[in-house]
């Protein structure tokens, strides 16, 4: 081990204090240099400090899969496993084993159906949010690379800028003082001035400055790394999760009432045997429980999830689909989002304020107040007006450049001439230079009339200034600025920029502008993409503009946009919409969007956005423009429709089952077999776990949890289906109506001697086998109806669920047709039996649609407009012609 390697074990087990000695003692004790590090020392030094990120525990796949089993819907299904095997017997029946090994064996395919579908979107979420590493500017072998942060180690010469997060521990070098928020980190509200030399924390913010680093410490050995440490997990139960509690809640509930009914019933009143009573407590237990509830909701998430990141939209956190679906505004940033971000300068309207000086001149000065590297597109709309860039620094030394920041909104190089004398050239916005000019009164009245005529044909106005500095020092204040020209800069709007924010006001979704710009500016903007011009100064935000009379919430509501806007304004914009019950989205790109982006109920971080925004984000682009957003919102509609599809199925199969088995139970003392309730759940989850793929129409409006609308529905059809079973029973165990019109074996009791044992109990056996055909059958035809908007038989479903539904179903009709098993104590019916019930289910069938209009209507008043849509009228013409026909044919015919 030589010398390096041995000093290097030191630092790594924090034997030297790299935070306090001097930097010239830190790169000694580093065994580093100012020009950084090379490739080979780079591999040695991840050898003894490893990666630059916390170490993840690796959590045991036996425990995420037994983790599917330990939640309150399989505790019920556990307890009734436990009733099967330790309870269920006496009488003239052993042990029930068959049931008790079915609902392990439902459970077992449940978990493992959530377990393989789980891990795969965690692999591909994983692969998702790699893609959102952050990334490191650092100087390897000479050059300046963008590395992942992940591979920096001590020793590192790291550049950070404006709107950056530290990438690890660090030590300033030489340069201007840097404003950095470390308030994750040590709890300061207020961003605190690190100069040269002082240290820098992992995960902390670079508000404002620019400056080059030396890497102390990374990954464990950070501020950040020893801190996350001494943190314990915690959880945050999100609104998706209390849906999820709410809805499985009231499905146990309405188990626990029909049990208890049946209880008193069984028991109390009837005077029947025990196992008679446990096993008709196990069909409400097994049949009941939606237990695939948390893996198809979660499942269509993650899915989802995936779709959209590959339409441009990445997210960060998964419950962030359901309230982009529920979003009504979305507060748009103008430059590179509605606009190219391409800018360009039209040299013959440039104009000049100062003597001696010519558009060229104007030029110049501007270039030289703009970076040669690492430009924004300001910088290059500007040096590429020159014939040759390099011109910006022809014949002059650079002593210091001011970057820009959101607080002065301008840029400035510090530079000596040839004559040695020192300079300042500054650009920026007008207003900010206009304040700095010693002849502001004598000009304000002119810029502010050209700044007016450029913002009435779409451009805006970029400033330049030039100073002397007599005293030849960087840090001196300097003489009285001078205001050299204004330039004016064109940004095109993006060609589908109009046409998507139709489609988001289609589609209920109120877009407002939010920018930076004056407000002419952004009132002609908003005339071309057709989003109003009903826009104000941000003054109007803070009460200062006195002609606005109405109260701000109000005018933000109104409002189509908001010009002249600062960080500030837009976190208050976004404050005060969402106390008016608005569901808000915000898109940013920098350091200064990071609080609004925090507090939106959506924060989306635009393409090429800084780290700071994709830190406080909820959903990062990764392709630029508005249409990304609104394609965004309507699948995360569609997202959110197959969830609230599923659990308004749930509800209705928890209600039809309780309440049509103990209706049975109550009033004819009929038992249902616990095992067949088992068949119908495992045929009914294995169809259900597609709805996560399937074809849906997104909601034409915001769309949110509505857990009134998914009750009542739940409560109506479930009742409906329930009642319509027990008509089935009631028709085929006391009356001749299906033996006399179809032909079938009657099942009338009043046709068996039934105080014969073995007779009620083979004519028991033959009605349970029609009654889960008849139960399993529409049960899962009903999510036809409730993945529907409008007429279920007018919106195709998907090819996997329809393929699963007849897969299950054939299934189901076979058994029902040939099987007769001693153990689930059902016996065979026959084919034309099968034939008969489905006849009477696709009669059931047809009066769900317009019960789910009707619960629709009751609860909004607007349901009914999904009756009369265009097709439907269409449909229903076409089909009374095709009557009218038939009457014809049939006139003609007697």
């Amino acid at each position: 081990m030589d010398k390096t390697t041995i000093a290097l074990e030191a630092i790594s087990k924090e034997t030297v204090d790299l935070e306090n000695i001097p930097v010239e003692e830190v790169f000694e004790k580093l065994k580093c240099k100012k020009e950084g590090l090379s490739s080979d020392e780079v591999q040695t030094r991840l050898e003894v400090f490893g990666y630059n990120k916390l170490e993840e525990k690796e959590e045991s796949k036996l425990l995420k899969f037994l983790g599917f089993m330990w939640n309150p819907l399989s505790w019920v299904m556990e307890a009734a496993a436990i009733m099967a095997i330790a309870i269920a017997h006496g009488g003239d029946k052993g042990w029930d084993y068959p049931d008790f090994l079915g609902i392990i064996a439902l459970l077992i395919i449940n978990s493992t159906i959530s377990f393989i579908e789980e891990n795969n979107a965690g692999n591909a979420a994983a692969a998702l949010m790699a893609r959102l590493a952050p990334k490191a500017k650092v100087l390897r072998d000479g050059k300046w690379n963008e590395e992942d942060a992940s591979v920096l180690v001590p020793g590192d010469i790291v550049s950070i800028k404006l709107g950056d997060i530290i990438p690890a521990d660090a030590r300033l070098l030489e340069g201007d003082p840097l404003k950095i928020d470390q308030s994750a980190l040590t709890g300061e509200s207020l961003p605190v001035t690190k100069y040269p030399g002082d240290g820098v924390y992992s995960g902390s913010t670079c508000k404002q400055g620019e400056i080059e680093a030396v890497v102390i410490a990374t990954g464990v050995h950070t501020f950040f790394g020893k801190a996350a440490h001494l943190v314990e997990n915690t959880t945050h139960v999100g609104h998706f999760q209390q849906v999820l509690t709410a809805i499985g809640n009231f499905c146990i509930c309405s188990i626990a009432v029909g049990m208890f009914i049946e209880i008193v019933v069984i028991y109390g009143l009837q005077d029947r045997g025990f196992r008679d009573g446990v096993d008709n407590l196990l069909v409400l237990l097994i049949g009941g429980i939606p237990i695939a509830m948390p893996t198809v909701l979660s499942v269509t998430m993650a899915i989802g999830s995936h779709r959209l990141s590959q339409q441009g939209a990445i997210t960060k956190r998964m419950t962030a689909i359901e309230e982009m679906a529920g979003m009504d505004v979305l507060c748009s940033d103008k430059t590179g989002t509605l606009t190219l971000n391409k800018l360009t300068v039209d040299k013959n309207l440039i104009e000049v304020f100062a003597k001696d000086v010519d558009q060229d001149m104007v030029v110049l000065m501007a270039a030289r107040a703009s970076r040669l590297e690492n430009q924004d597109a300001i910088d290059t709309a500007i040096v590429s007006m020159l014939a040759d860039p390099k011109e910006a620094r022809a014949g002059i030394t650079e002593v210091h450049f001011l970057p820009f920041n959101p607080t002065d909104k301008r840029t400035a190089l510090t530079y000596i001439d040839k004559s040695g004398k020192m300079h300042r050239a500054s650009k920026g916005a007008p207003e900010q230079i206009l304040n700095l000019a010693w002849n502001k009164p004598e000009i304000e009245k002119r810029v502010h009339l050209i700044i007016a005529k450029f913002a009435e044909r779409g451009l805006r106005s970029l400033a330049v200034a030039r100073q002397e500095v007599p005293a030849g020092t960087k840090d001196n204040p300097g003489g009285p600025w001078e205001f050299v020209g204004l330039l004016p800069l064109f940004d095109p709007p993006r060609h589908d920029s109009a046409e998507t924010i139709r489609r988001a006001l289609d589609l209920g979704v109120s877009v407002k502008m939010i920018t930076g710009d004056q407000l002419a500016i952004a009132k002609e903007t908003g005339r071309r993409l057709g989003m109003g011009t009903n826009m104000y100064p941000s003054s109007s935000l803070l009460g200062e503009n006195k002609e606005i009379s109405f109260q701000v919430d109000e005018l933000i509501e109104k409002a189509d946009g908001f010009a002249g806007v600062f960080p500030e304004h837009k976190y208050e914009i976004v404050k005060r919409l969402q106390t008016k019950k608005h569901i808000v989205g915000m898109t940013g790109d920098g350091v200064n969007d990071a609080p609004a982006l925090k507090i939106a109920d959506i924060g989306i971080a635009v393409a090429d956005s800084t780290d700071a925004a994709r830190s406080a984000s909820d959903i990062v682009l990764t392709e630029p423009g508005l249409s990304v957003i609104i394609s965004a919102v309507l699948t995360s509609r569609a997202i959110f429709q197959r969830m609230k599809n599923y659990t308004i199925y749930a509800v209705s199969i928890t209600i039809r089952i309780v309440l049509g088995f103990m209706l049975l139970n109550v009033f004819w003392k009929f038992s249902f077999p616990p095992f067949m309730v088992l068949i119908i759940a495992i045929l009914n989850d294995g169809t259900i776990m597609t709805i996560s793929k399937d074809r849906v129409k997104p909601s034409p409006v915001p769309d949110s949890w509505k857990l009134s609308e998914i009750f009542a529905t739940g409560i109506v059809i479930g009742s409906y289906l329930a009642i319509m079973t027990v008509i089935f029973f009631w028709m085929a165990y006391e009356t001749n109506f299906f033996a006399n019109h179809f032909g079938v074996k009657n099942f009338n009791k009043h046709h068996f001697n039934m105080s014969d044992h073995n007779v009620s109990k083979a004519l028991n056996r033959q009605l349970a086998s029609a009654l889960y055909l008849q139960v399993s059958t529409i049960s899962q035809a009903l999510i036809f109806v409730t993945r529907s908007r409008g007429w279920s038989m007018t919106e195709r479903p998907g090819l996997l669920l329809v393929s699963a539904f007849i897969i299950a179903q054939l299934v189901a009709t076979t058994l029902s047709a040939v099987a007769t098993w001693e153990f689930a104590e059902i016996s065979k019916i026959g084919w034309k039996w099968t034939g008969v019930i489905w006849l009477y289910n696709v009669v059931t069938y047809m009066l769900l649609d317009p019960i789910k209009f009707a619960v629709r209507y009751a609860l909004s008043g607007r349901a009914w407009g999904l009756v009369y849509n265009k097709r439907v009228s269409e449909m229903i013409v076409k089909l009374s012609l095709g009557i009218t026909g038939l009457g014809i044919s049939l006139t003609s015919l007697h």
